[in-house]
Protein backbone atom coordinates (compact mmCIF):
# COMPACT_ATOMS: atom_id res chain seq x y z
CA UNK A 1 0.00 0.00 0.00
CA UNK A 2 2.82 2.31 0.88
CA UNK A 3 4.54 1.61 -2.46
CA UNK A 4 1.28 2.39 -4.33
CA UNK A 5 1.05 5.76 -2.60
CA UNK A 6 4.63 6.54 -3.55
CA UNK A 7 3.93 5.70 -7.18
CA UNK A 8 0.81 7.90 -7.13
CA UNK A 9 2.72 10.86 -5.72
CA UNK A 10 5.49 10.40 -8.28
CA UNK A 11 2.96 10.31 -11.11
CA UNK A 12 1.26 13.46 -9.91
CA UNK A 13 4.61 15.30 -9.64
CA UNK A 14 5.56 14.20 -13.15
CA UNK A 15 2.23 15.44 -14.51
CA UNK A 16 2.65 18.77 -12.69
CA UNK A 17 6.17 19.27 -14.11
CA UNK A 18 4.93 18.48 -17.61
CA UNK A 19 2.08 21.00 -17.24
CA UNK A 20 4.55 23.71 -16.16
CA UNK A 21 6.82 22.94 -19.11
CA UNK A 22 3.87 23.15 -21.49
CA UNK A 23 2.84 26.52 -20.04
CA UNK A 24 6.40 27.81 -20.40
CA UNK A 25 6.54 26.73 -24.01
CA UNK A 26 3.20 28.40 -24.65
CA UNK A 27 4.33 31.69 -23.07
CA UNK A 28 7.61 31.56 -24.98
CA UNK A 29 5.72 30.97 -28.20
CA UNK A 30 3.42 33.90 -27.42
CA UNK A 31 6.39 36.19 -26.64
CA UNK A 32 8.12 35.14 -29.87
CA UNK A 33 4.93 35.79 -31.80
CA UNK A 34 4.55 39.24 -30.14
CA UNK A 35 8.16 40.15 -30.95
CA UNK A 36 7.66 39.14 -34.55
CA UNK A 37 4.50 41.25 -34.69
CA UNK A 38 6.37 44.30 -33.27
CA UNK A 39 9.16 43.87 -35.80
CA UNK A 40 6.61 43.53 -38.55
CA UNK A 41 4.90 46.75 -37.43
CA UNK A 42 8.21 48.61 -37.22
CA UNK A 43 9.24 47.41 -40.64
CA UNK A 44 5.92 48.51 -42.08
CA UNK A 45 6.54 52.04 -40.81
CA UNK A 46 9.32 52.70 -43.28
CA UNK A 47 10.90 56.12 -43.71
CA UNK A 48 8.99 58.15 -46.25
CA UNK A 49 11.56 59.69 -48.64
CA UNK A 50 11.94 63.46 -48.39
CA UNK A 51 13.13 65.92 -51.04
CA UNK A 52 14.49 69.23 -49.74
CA UNK A 53 15.37 72.26 -51.84
CA UNK A 54 18.38 73.85 -50.15
CA UNK A 55 19.32 76.93 -52.13
CA UNK A 56 20.42 75.74 -55.57
CA UNK A 57 20.81 72.18 -54.29
CA UNK A 58 18.20 69.43 -54.14
CA UNK A 59 18.76 66.92 -51.34
CA UNK A 60 17.14 63.48 -51.40
CA UNK A 61 16.67 61.68 -48.08
CA UNK A 62 15.77 58.00 -48.44
CA UNK A 63 16.38 57.25 -44.78
CA UNK A 64 16.38 59.27 -41.59
CA UNK A 65 19.77 60.62 -40.47
CA UNK A 66 20.89 58.92 -37.27
CA UNK A 67 24.28 60.56 -36.69
CA UNK A 68 23.92 64.30 -37.12
CA UNK A 69 26.54 66.96 -36.45
CA UNK A 70 25.48 70.60 -36.04
CA UNK A 71 27.73 73.58 -36.62
CA UNK A 72 26.91 77.14 -35.41
CA UNK A 73 24.69 78.05 -32.52
CA UNK A 74 21.38 78.64 -34.25
CA UNK A 75 21.54 75.32 -36.13
CA UNK A 76 22.30 73.46 -32.89
CA UNK A 77 19.43 75.15 -31.05
CA UNK A 78 16.95 74.41 -33.85
CA UNK A 79 17.76 70.71 -33.55
CA UNK A 80 17.42 70.80 -29.76
CA UNK A 81 14.18 72.81 -29.94
CA UNK A 82 12.74 70.10 -32.20
CA UNK A 83 13.73 67.40 -29.69
CA UNK A 84 16.24 65.74 -32.03
CA UNK A 85 19.13 65.41 -29.58
CA UNK A 86 19.09 61.60 -29.74
CA UNK A 87 20.20 61.84 -33.37
CA UNK A 88 23.11 64.21 -32.63
CA UNK A 89 26.59 62.72 -32.30
CA UNK A 90 28.48 66.01 -32.28
CA UNK A 91 28.29 69.77 -32.31
CA UNK A 92 30.66 72.70 -32.81
CA UNK A 93 31.07 76.47 -32.84
CA UNK A 94 28.88 78.26 -30.32
CA UNK A 95 28.93 82.07 -30.07
CA UNK A 96 27.26 82.11 -26.67
CA UNK A 97 26.01 79.88 -23.88
CA UNK A 98 23.34 77.45 -24.98
CA UNK A 99 19.80 78.49 -23.97
CA UNK A 100 18.98 77.30 -20.41
CA UNK A 101 16.08 75.12 -21.54
CA UNK A 102 18.44 73.10 -23.76
CA UNK A 103 21.44 72.79 -21.45
CA UNK A 104 20.65 69.30 -20.17
CA UNK A 105 20.17 67.99 -23.70
CA UNK A 106 23.27 69.78 -24.97
CA UNK A 107 25.45 68.44 -22.17
CA UNK A 108 24.90 64.90 -23.46
CA UNK A 109 26.26 65.71 -26.94
CA UNK A 110 30.02 65.62 -27.65
CA UNK A 111 31.57 68.97 -28.60
CA UNK A 112 33.90 68.25 -31.50
CA UNK A 113 35.49 71.71 -31.60
CA UNK A 114 35.09 75.21 -30.18
CA UNK A 115 35.10 76.50 -33.77
CA UNK A 116 34.86 74.58 -37.03
CA UNK A 117 36.46 71.16 -36.74
CA UNK A 118 38.85 69.81 -39.32
CA UNK A 119 37.40 67.33 -41.77
CA UNK A 120 39.36 64.59 -40.01
CA UNK A 121 37.88 65.44 -36.60
CA UNK A 122 34.41 65.71 -38.15
CA UNK A 123 34.65 62.29 -39.82
CA UNK A 124 35.86 60.63 -36.61
CA UNK A 125 32.32 60.69 -35.19
CA UNK A 126 31.05 58.84 -38.28
CA UNK A 127 28.32 61.36 -39.19
CA UNK A 128 25.63 60.81 -41.81
CA UNK A 129 24.25 64.37 -41.69
CA UNK A 130 25.78 67.84 -41.30
CA UNK A 131 23.68 70.90 -40.51
CA UNK A 132 25.37 74.31 -40.42
CA UNK A 133 24.23 77.87 -39.93
CA UNK A 134 26.83 79.55 -42.13
CA UNK A 135 28.25 78.51 -45.51
CA UNK A 136 31.76 78.94 -44.10
CA UNK A 137 31.29 75.52 -42.47
CA UNK A 138 31.20 73.85 -45.86
CA UNK A 139 34.64 74.91 -47.05
CA UNK A 140 37.71 72.80 -47.72
CA UNK A 141 39.46 74.29 -44.69
CA UNK A 142 36.52 73.33 -42.45
CA UNK A 143 34.51 70.08 -42.68
CA UNK A 144 34.58 70.00 -46.48
CA UNK A 145 32.50 71.04 -49.46
CA UNK A 146 29.04 69.66 -50.28
CA UNK A 147 30.54 67.50 -53.04
CA UNK A 148 33.24 66.15 -50.75
CA UNK A 149 30.72 65.24 -48.05
CA UNK A 150 28.46 63.60 -50.61
CA UNK A 151 31.32 61.28 -51.59
CA UNK A 152 31.55 60.22 -47.94
CA UNK A 153 27.82 59.47 -47.98
CA UNK A 154 27.04 62.47 -45.75
CA UNK A 155 24.01 64.66 -46.42
CA UNK A 156 24.54 68.38 -45.75
CA UNK A 157 21.97 71.08 -45.03
CA UNK A 158 22.82 74.80 -44.97
CA UNK A 159 20.53 77.05 -42.92
CA UNK A 160 19.19 78.97 -45.89
CA UNK A 161 17.81 82.04 -44.10
CA UNK A 162 21.32 82.87 -42.86
CA UNK A 163 22.70 82.85 -46.37
CA UNK A 164 20.29 84.99 -48.39
CA UNK A 165 19.91 88.77 -48.62
CA UNK A 166 17.01 90.24 -46.69
CA UNK A 167 15.70 87.20 -44.77
CA UNK A 168 12.32 87.44 -43.07
CA UNK A 169 10.83 85.41 -40.23
CA UNK A 170 9.10 83.14 -42.73
CA UNK A 171 12.49 82.23 -44.21
CA UNK A 172 13.66 81.13 -40.75
CA UNK A 173 10.50 79.10 -40.30
CA UNK A 174 11.11 77.40 -43.63
CA UNK A 175 14.48 76.19 -42.35
CA UNK A 176 12.84 74.88 -39.18
CA UNK A 177 10.18 73.10 -41.26
CA UNK A 178 12.81 71.57 -43.53
CA UNK A 179 14.75 70.08 -40.63
CA UNK A 180 11.49 68.79 -39.17
CA UNK A 181 10.56 67.18 -42.50
CA UNK A 182 13.92 65.41 -42.70
CA UNK A 183 13.31 63.85 -39.27
CA UNK A 184 9.53 63.45 -39.70
CA UNK A 185 8.64 65.72 -36.76
CA UNK A 186 6.54 68.27 -38.63
CA UNK A 187 4.09 68.73 -35.75
CA UNK A 188 6.93 69.79 -33.46
CA UNK A 189 7.96 72.44 -35.99
CA UNK A 190 4.41 73.79 -36.19
CA UNK A 191 4.24 73.98 -32.40
CA UNK A 192 7.64 75.72 -32.17
CA UNK A 193 6.78 78.29 -34.85
CA UNK A 194 3.42 79.01 -33.23
CA UNK A 195 5.15 79.57 -29.89
CA UNK A 196 7.67 81.99 -31.44
CA UNK A 197 4.92 83.94 -33.18
CA UNK A 198 2.81 84.15 -30.03
CA UNK A 199 5.73 85.51 -28.00
CA UNK A 200 6.53 88.14 -30.62
CA UNK A 201 2.88 89.18 -30.87
CA UNK A 202 2.70 89.62 -27.09
CA UNK A 203 5.75 91.92 -27.20
CA UNK A 204 4.29 93.92 -30.07
CA UNK A 205 1.00 94.26 -28.19
CA UNK A 206 2.93 95.87 -25.35
CA UNK A 207 4.59 98.30 -27.73
CA UNK A 208 1.25 99.28 -29.22
CA UNK A 209 0.82 101.58 -32.20
CA UNK A 210 3.80 103.66 -33.33
CA UNK A 211 3.54 106.84 -35.37
CA UNK A 212 7.18 106.90 -36.46
CA UNK A 213 9.61 103.97 -36.01
CA UNK A 214 12.85 104.83 -34.22
CA UNK A 215 15.87 105.38 -36.44
CA UNK A 216 18.40 102.64 -35.58
CA UNK A 217 22.07 102.23 -36.46
CA UNK A 218 23.65 98.79 -36.02
CA UNK A 219 27.32 98.93 -35.04
CA UNK A 220 29.25 95.74 -35.63
CA UNK A 221 32.86 96.94 -35.63
CA UNK A 222 35.37 99.30 -37.22
CA UNK A 223 37.04 102.57 -36.23
CA UNK A 224 38.01 104.23 -39.51
CA UNK A 225 34.83 103.04 -41.21
CA UNK A 226 31.99 101.22 -39.45
CA UNK A 227 30.74 97.78 -40.45
CA UNK A 228 26.97 97.72 -40.16
CA UNK A 229 24.00 95.46 -40.75
CA UNK A 230 22.08 96.48 -43.86
CA UNK A 231 19.55 93.90 -45.07
CA UNK A 232 20.39 90.94 -42.87
CA UNK A 233 18.03 89.52 -40.23
CA UNK A 234 18.85 92.35 -37.84
CA UNK A 235 16.74 94.65 -40.02
CA UNK A 236 13.74 92.35 -39.62
CA UNK A 237 14.23 92.09 -35.85
CA UNK A 238 14.49 95.88 -35.55
CA UNK A 239 11.31 96.28 -37.59
CA UNK A 240 9.42 93.82 -35.36
CA UNK A 241 10.57 95.80 -32.32
CA UNK A 242 9.29 99.10 -33.67
CA UNK A 243 12.43 100.53 -35.26
CA UNK A 244 13.90 101.11 -38.70
CA UNK A 245 17.45 100.27 -39.73
CA UNK A 246 18.88 103.49 -41.21
CA UNK A 247 20.96 101.48 -43.73
CA UNK A 248 18.29 99.03 -44.85
CA UNK A 249 18.37 100.55 -48.35
CA UNK A 250 21.75 98.94 -49.08
CA UNK A 251 21.06 95.69 -50.94
CA UNK A 252 23.34 93.28 -49.13
CA UNK A 253 23.49 91.89 -45.62
CA UNK A 254 26.57 93.72 -44.32
CA UNK A 255 28.35 96.83 -45.53
CA UNK A 256 31.16 99.25 -44.76
CA UNK A 257 29.74 102.76 -44.55
CA UNK A 258 31.16 106.14 -43.55
CA UNK A 259 30.81 108.03 -40.31
CA UNK A 260 29.62 111.00 -42.37
CA UNK A 261 26.71 108.92 -43.64
CA UNK A 262 25.86 107.84 -40.10
CA UNK A 263 25.74 111.51 -39.07
CA UNK A 264 23.56 112.35 -42.05
CA UNK A 265 21.02 109.65 -41.17
CA UNK A 266 21.12 110.65 -37.47
CA UNK A 267 20.10 107.48 -35.57
CA UNK A 268 18.10 107.77 -32.37
CA UNK A 269 19.39 104.44 -31.05
CA UNK A 270 22.59 102.49 -31.70
CA UNK A 271 22.51 98.69 -31.46
CA UNK A 272 25.93 97.21 -30.66
CA UNK A 273 26.44 93.58 -31.61
CA UNK A 274 28.20 91.59 -28.90
CA UNK A 275 30.54 88.81 -30.04
CA UNK A 276 34.20 87.92 -30.32
CA UNK A 277 37.08 89.35 -28.32
CA UNK A 278 36.22 93.08 -28.41
CA UNK A 279 34.47 94.07 -25.16
CA UNK A 280 31.18 95.95 -25.45
CA UNK A 281 32.56 98.81 -23.36
CA UNK A 282 35.38 99.31 -25.86
CA UNK A 283 32.92 99.45 -28.75
CA UNK A 284 30.81 101.95 -26.85
CA UNK A 285 33.83 104.15 -26.12
CA UNK A 286 34.82 104.05 -29.78
CA UNK A 287 31.44 105.56 -30.63
CA UNK A 288 31.41 108.11 -27.81
CA UNK A 289 34.96 109.29 -28.59
CA UNK A 290 34.28 109.73 -32.29
CA UNK A 291 34.11 113.53 -32.62
CA UNK A 292 32.33 113.26 -35.95
CA UNK A 293 29.34 111.73 -34.11
CA UNK A 294 29.02 114.47 -31.49
CA UNK A 295 25.76 115.82 -32.93
CA UNK A 296 24.13 112.43 -33.48
CA UNK A 297 21.03 112.09 -31.31
CA UNK A 298 21.87 108.56 -30.08
CA UNK A 299 25.34 109.72 -29.00
CA UNK A 300 24.07 112.82 -27.22
CA UNK A 301 21.52 110.75 -25.26
CA UNK A 302 23.83 107.73 -24.99
CA UNK A 303 21.09 105.41 -26.20
CA UNK A 304 22.83 102.10 -26.75
CA UNK A 305 21.36 98.63 -27.00
CA UNK A 306 23.55 95.54 -26.70
CA UNK A 307 22.43 92.50 -28.69
CA UNK A 308 24.38 89.22 -28.62
CA UNK A 309 25.16 87.78 -32.03
CA UNK A 310 23.47 84.57 -30.90
CA UNK A 311 20.16 86.46 -30.61
CA UNK A 312 20.65 88.27 -33.92
CA UNK A 313 21.00 85.01 -35.89
CA UNK A 314 18.14 83.38 -37.77
CA UNK A 315 17.03 80.85 -35.19
CA UNK A 316 14.78 80.15 -32.23
CA UNK A 317 15.92 83.27 -30.33
CA UNK A 318 13.67 85.62 -32.30
CA UNK A 319 11.50 86.49 -29.26
CA UNK A 320 14.59 87.14 -27.12
CA UNK A 321 16.00 89.54 -29.70
CA UNK A 322 12.70 91.36 -30.27
CA UNK A 323 12.12 91.75 -26.53
CA UNK A 324 15.66 93.05 -25.93
CA UNK A 325 15.29 95.62 -28.70
CA UNK A 326 11.74 96.64 -27.83
CA UNK A 327 12.53 97.22 -24.14
CA UNK A 328 15.44 99.42 -25.16
CA UNK A 329 13.51 101.31 -27.85
CA UNK A 330 10.36 101.88 -25.75
CA UNK A 331 11.25 101.34 -22.06
CA UNK A 332 8.14 103.18 -20.85
CA UNK A 333 5.94 100.54 -22.52
CA UNK A 334 7.43 97.81 -20.33
CA UNK A 335 7.37 99.48 -16.92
Amino acid sequence: MKRKNQLLVASLCFMFVMMLAACGQSNEAQETSSAKQINKTENSQKYEPVTIQNGARTIEFTEMPKRAVTLNQHATEVMLALGLEKYMVGTAYLDDDILPEYKDKYSQIPVISDEYPSQEAFLEVNPDFAYAGWKSAFQEDAIGTFDQLEKFGIKAYLHQSSNIVGPKSEDVYEDIRNIARIFHVEERADKLIKSINNEVENIQDQIGSIDEPLRVFVYDSGEDAPVTATQNFMTELIRMAGGKNIFSDIEKNWANVTWEEVVKRNPEVIVIIDYGDIPIEKKKQTLLNKTALADVEAIQKERFTVLPLSAAAEGVRIPIAVETLAKSFYPDKFE
